[in-house]
């Protein structure tokens, strides 16, 4: 057996040993904490594998972070979220960053992705030419480099918040730990658990500190996890350019300075970073406070003014603590801070004691922000205003949110074209150079009214990937933009839709009958009242063999009746028509004269036939008005109702189902004529239960005086319980479903169209069974009709809509020929590019490149896709319709401008366009039809044009209110605007010139260039 004392020995001997290795565990741990040469070998040499590279496609190894202030601020948490928004908005990846397989491990892990990560951001917007047109950067203001912070005011940061962190003596420190202060604050952490003390040391470095506000959840270190988070990310960070740091440090001592968060002021939002904080919340010029703090200033009241500098920089130093406290509601407290941390930095020779004193002297004044407020200002120029807001609703993000995105975009726009074409609808203002321009004279104006029309001119350029919008301008100066934010009476540029839809409907036709046998075509029954369907085949039997150019001309020389001495039966209702010019009332022209002379009546028998046309091609409709006895009619009604009945349901569910709850009631009225009769049908429906007095305001409301009513009556007449739903849809003017569908959305938000087919099947029976419940045919055919019609302007509006139409609906009247439905610039320059373009629907193009992130590992280049390219008009359709409208430039209403654009060899530019006039009203009218009462609402003449092979657009005058009535100009107005910007326009329409602009860029395809060599995928 082992004896007592040899065991003693042995135990001695192995504590001997054990504090040995103890003691030298404890003088490598004491050297690494002080010199961090294993950590830094190590770290830097994982930090070399965490690479990424900018490849093309749509990266299928990258993580976007999913929290962070900086984060979400910069957009690279929703980066994923606008990806998706743009592909689906016709745009595709064209390039995005891959990570390494290290960086996809270390990033799944939660950790966040080491790189050179911006202070300093926001929008940029290119123009076509590659000039800048706008650039927003948040914070506004901040140190460049490192040298530019002047050393007093360093000194005071590190010495409050991390002393050793610029120590030269430790050339591979780790920025992320200050391992006294952790120490520090590990012990305080220790003494409040066990009740010792409620003191507790922080233990945070600026390092770990950035981490946080900028990647932390909340910008808060709430759990363990978290802050070992940020220690891990932090060091790693600090090693990604190797083992030595202090340049790493010094990138950190002014990362901080740039970027710390200092709450949020009104108007402007989250404040970053000491110098934009000096501006937003004292009013300070950084510039100034930054030179007072240099070394050696000196000039006049010096001391003082050097004192309150140091005492702003300091109190904003101490504020980020509780910024929205201390800047805010606890500012009287900042103040008492700020003293003592001045007579703290003076004890320990950090401020000399005589520039303290004048400090201490000093009291803070912050920014009055009524008196001055720091809103951000934009230029008033109206291209940029509606490429910001198109590049917002493309993202789905506010104006604020976008400026504030790490985003590089490219507008369509050609900058010194907007600047002229602003500055020459500007001038037109002037009575002289009006007088030059030649805007003087019958249908035109007068020299006391020219500062009163207010000119909205778009002008687009035809390219392979989208028509791009080279200049959108008015004079008005005002974010509200007439091309794309409005509904009105264009007048007759409406007949350019109705010109191109019987165009389309007669290649349809010959589409589906050429070839046919004669004996074939003679058998096609059409109804009496279907003559285009009947004008087609007698062509196609007369010349078999008929090419669809040679039938789309002929069509164009059909003849129509001028004559305004005819009553139509259209809108529920008998109405009546004129001409511009009592002149052209006994003419009988051809439908190429009444385009190119503008006639308004042959254009509402047009209508006529292509309402019967879409009435009479389904046999089951002129089944329902031609045969009154048939037996099978109720079984076949039944089916009829179920199965009309859900197309219908259908599409009213399309127009309403994406608005929210409180807008659709404003939709559908909308859709309405302002009459009495309808609008109280609509209500007495849609509110059963509603008394008296709220049917009285909504009617005053809704009227606003333009029509007499007896409410007691009327309300009475309108009692739901006594009319079907068919009735109130016919006095209403609507489909019954429509209006049924409304009301159910009423009572049911949030039904999903399956409860609102199960929930309709008895109101679509009623819809169409009601028919054949009247005494009399004559009336049941009226009823037929107007529903009819109805149904046959919904199929017209799709045809439109697939045009470019940029309305839900059509008035359902003939009326619609001539404007009545109203219409938007930008949607007739689209339909005229479509012509100009053989018949092919191309995406509008305000924004060709959005580029978000770059240099970063979520960087993400998006460009327009060719998959927005659509044929929705034959050829030979686009080339009928050039045709025509180069006869309005040449002999018609738009011949003033009949050889004005030429280009540099005196060659003459191929012209044409559509000109319309809309005089918006109120009238109130009595029973018999006779005006009361009418008042001008607006005055509108638009020139819809197209010059040469790849330019279109539009020009409008404009006048609003009732000052419309004391105006008597017509579409000559644009047209001679427009031939008074040839000087302008000409140096860019040169063919395949392409306004001068040039492709979006297509760099490089290079990595990352800290991360080029790193790359290991």
């Amino acid at each position: 057996m082992t004896s007592p004392t040899k065991r003693r020995h042995v135990g001695l001997w192995l504590l001997l040993l054990l504090a040995l290795v103890a003691s030298v565990l404890a003088t490598l741990l004491v050297a690494e904490a002080r010199t961090s040469r294993f950590q830094s070998q190590e770290l830097s040499r994982y930090a070399a594998q965490l690479g990424w590279s900018v490849m093309p496609g749509r990266s299928e190894r990258i993580l976007f972070p999913r929290h962070g202030p900086f984060d979400e601020r910069l957009g690279y948490t929703r980066i994923p979220a606008f990806q998706s928004r743009l592909v689906e908005r016709d745009f595709h990846i064209e390039r995005q960053a891959r990570f390494s397989p290290a960086l996809m491990e270390y990033a799944g892990r939660g950790l966040y992705p080491p790189y050179a990560e911006k202070t300093r951001a926001g929008l940029s917007l290119e123009s076509c030419t590659g000039e800048t047109l706008y650039a927003f950067r948040h914070p506004g203001h901040h140190y460049p480099h490192f040298d530019a912070v002047p050393p007093l005011v360093l000194e005071m940061l590190l010495f409050i918040e991390n002393r050793q962190l610029l120590d030269a003596s430790a050339p591979n420190a780790n920025p992320a730990v200050d391992w006294p202060r952790f120490a520090r604050a590990a012990l305080s952490q220790v003494t409040r658990a066990l009740e010792v003390s409620d003191h507790s040391a922080g233990g945070s470095t600026l390092a770990t500190q950035i981490e946080k506000y900028r990647h932390s959840p909340g910008g808060r270190t709430d759990t363990p996890v978290e802050k070992l988070r940020q220690m891990v990310s932090a060091s790693v960070r600090g090693y990604r350019h190797g083992p030595e740091t202090l340049s790493a440090r010094q990138d950190i001592a002014l990362d901080y300075l740039n970027s710390v968060p200092l709450a949020a002021a009104p108007g402007h939002g989250e404040v970053h970073g000491l110098t934009d904080g000096l501006w937003v919340w004292f009013g300070a010029d950084p510039d100034e406070t930054n030179r007072l703090l240099v070394p050696g200033f000196s000039g006049p009241d010096a001391l003082p003014r050097q004192g309150l500098a140091l005492r702003q920089v300091l109190a904003l130093m101490i504020a980020q603590r509780r910024p929205s406290w201390y800047l805010r509601g606890g500012r009287e407290a900042l103040e008492r801070l700020t003293d003592s941390h001045l007579r703290l930095l003076a004890s320990e020779g950090v401020v000399p004691v005589e520039l303290s004193e004048a400090a201490l002297a000093q009291r803070l004044v912050f920014r009055d922000f009524q008196a001055a407020p720091v809103a951000h200002r934009v230029p008033r120029d109206k291209g940029l205003q509606v490429a910001r807001t198109r590049l917002a609703g493309l993202l789905g993000v506010s104006l604020h949110e976008l400026d504030r995105l790490d985003l590089r975009a490219r507008t369509t726009l050609h900058p010194d074209l907007q600047r002229e074409a602003t500055d020459y609808l500007h001038r037109l203002a002037d009575p002289e150079f009006a007088a030059e321009i030649g805007l003087f004279g019958e249908r035109l104006l007068s020299p006391e009214k020219t500062a009163e029309v207010r000119y909205s001119f778009t002008l687009f350029e035809r390219s392979d990937e989208g028509f791009r919008v080279r200049v959108q301008t008015d004079n008005g100066g005002q974010p509200f933009d007439i091309n794309e934010g409005s509904k009105l009476e264009l007048g007759s540029t409406a007949k350019l839709r109705v010109l191109a839809t019987y165009l389309e409907i007669i290649a349809e036709l010959h589409d589906r009958h050429a070839g046919l046998p004669a004996e074939t075509l003679r058998q096609i029954p059409v109804d009496r009242q279907d003559h285009l369907s009947r004008w087609v085949l007698d062509r196609l039997i007369a010349e078999p063999g008929l090419p669809l150019a040679s039938l789309l001309d002929q069509a164009m020389q059909r003849r129509y009746s001028a004559s305004p001495h005819e009553a139509f039966f259209t809108g529920g209702g008998r109405h009546t028509f004129s001409n511009f010019r009592r002149e052209d009332n006994g003419r009988h022209p051809t439908l190429e004269e009444a385009m190119r002379e503008s006639l308004n009546l042959p254009f509402i028998r047009l209508m006529r036939d292509l309402v019967n046309y879409s009435i009479h091609r389904d046999e089951n409709r002129r089944q329902l008005i031609e045969d009154d006895s048939d037996p099978r009619r109720l079984d076949y009604l039944a089916s009829f109702a179920d199965r009309e009945g859900r197309v219908f349901l259908q599409r009213f569910w399309r127009k309403y189902q994406a608005l929210p709850p409180e807008e659709r009631l404003e939709a559908f009225i909308g859709g309405l004529r302002p009459d009495a009769r309808r609008l109280a049908a609509v209500y007495r429906y849609l509110y059963p239960e509603a008394d008296p007095i709220g049917f009285t305001a909504f009617m005053a409301e809704r009227l606003a005086g333009r029509a007499s009513f007896q409410p007691s009556a009327l309300f009475e007449r309108s009692d739901p319980s006594a009319l079907t739903l068919s009735d109130q849809g016919y006095i209403a003017g609507v489909h019954p479903l429509e209006l049924w569908l409304v009301g159910f959305l009423q009572d049911r938000p949030d039904a999903s169209y399956a409860d609102a087919e199960a929930a309709s099947r008895e109101a679509r029976q009623e819809v169409y069974g009601w028919l054949l419940r009247t005494r009399h045919r004559n009336a049941r055919d009226v009823r037929i009709r107007t529903m009819l019609e109805v149904e046959a302007f919904l199929d017209l509006h799709q045809r439109w809509a697939r045009l470019g139409f940029a309305f839900d609906h059509l008035v359902p009247s003939l009326a619609t020929a001539i404007g009545s439905s109203g219409d938007r610039p930008a949607a007739l320059a689209e339909l005229m590019g479509i012509i100009l373009n053989d018949g092919v629907r191309l995406p509008t193009l305000r924004i060709d490149e959005v580029h978000l992130a770059e240099g970063t590992p979520y960087e993400t280049r998006l460009l327009p896709d060719d998959a927005g390219t659509h044929r929705v008009m034959a050829p030979e359709v686009a080339a009928v319709l050039r045709h025509s409208l180069s006869q309005v430039v040449e002999g018609g209403t738009a011949r003033r401008l009949q050889g004005s654009f030429r280009l540099d060899d005196d060659t003459p530019l191929p012209l044409g366009g559509k000109t319309g006039t809309g005089n918006n009203r109120f009238q109130t009218v009595t029973r018999s039809g006779q005006v009361v009462h009418s008042e001008a609402r607006n005055r509108t003449a638009t020139f819809v044009f197209y010059l040469g092979d790849d330019h279109f657009g539009t020009l409008t005058a404009y006048v609003a209110g009732s000052d419309a009535d004391r105006f008597r100009f017509t579409s000559a107005l644009p047209v001679q605007v427009l031939k008074g910007m040839e000087p302008i326009l000409r140096p860019y329409l040169a063919p395949g010139a392409r306004t001068q602009c040039q492709p979006p860029r297509d760099p490089d395809m290079l990595m990352a260039d800290s991360r080029k060599e790193n790359d290991s995928s």
